[in-house]
């Protein structure tokens, strides 16, 4: 580029100082530039589908969770999450699974006596009828949190996530507490 009096595309000199610059280099990166400031709206925007009629309270949440908490065994990398879940909703919810960001692995177990001894098993799938609620405590339904992340102390919050069938999840925070605690 050079510098000087502009004689650009035929026009009179007006004694303004200026570069000459071919359209291409300026329309180029004027219209990359617009093009990224558009994507970047577009992906910053929240994204909604529209509502065709309005949503009931109880698809919005089928489950509530109530008091949750956390049993740790000191010196293991492992810990127990108890709580109540109620079904609010009119249909069967099917709870799927669940897990934390505290654990590599959480399932639900159930604890049976058989023979004389207490024996747990896994629990896949948890199925709650409308109108009903579960209880998973000490002695029989009960979340296994597996290959901790941390060390667990009491008064600490773990967040669990309850995934429900058809692609909901309930988010549960659930407080630590002390060894022997009930």
């Amino acid at each position: 580029m050079t510098a000087g009096v502009g004689h650009v595309g035929g026009e009179q000199p007006s004694g303004i100082i200026s570069a000459y610059c071919p359209r291409e280099s300026v329309l180029k990166p004027a219209a990359m530039l617009t093009g990224l400031l558009l994507l970047c709206a577009t992906v910053a925007t929240p994204q909604t589908a529209p509502q065709t009629a309005p949503r009931a309270a109880s698809q919005a949440a089928p489950l509530i969770a109530q008091d949750a908490w956390i049993r740790f065994t000191p010196g293991t990398d492992m810990a127990a999450a108890y709580l109540t879940l109620r079904n609010i909703s009119a249909a069967t919810v099917v709870v799927t699974g669940i897990h934390t960001p505290l654990a590599g692995h959480a399932m639900i177990h159930e604890t049976r006596v058989e023979g004389g001894q207490a024996r747990m098993r896994p629990h896949e799938r948890l199925t709650i009828e409308p109108g009903k609620t579960v209880r998973l405590e000490p002695g029989g339904l009960h979340v296994m949190l597996h290959e901790l992340t941390g060390k667990l102390v009491p008064g600490q919050r773990v967040p669990l996530t309850i995934d429900i069938e058809g692609g909901g999840a309930l988010q549960v925070s659930a407080p630590v507490r002390p060894p022997g605690a009930e």
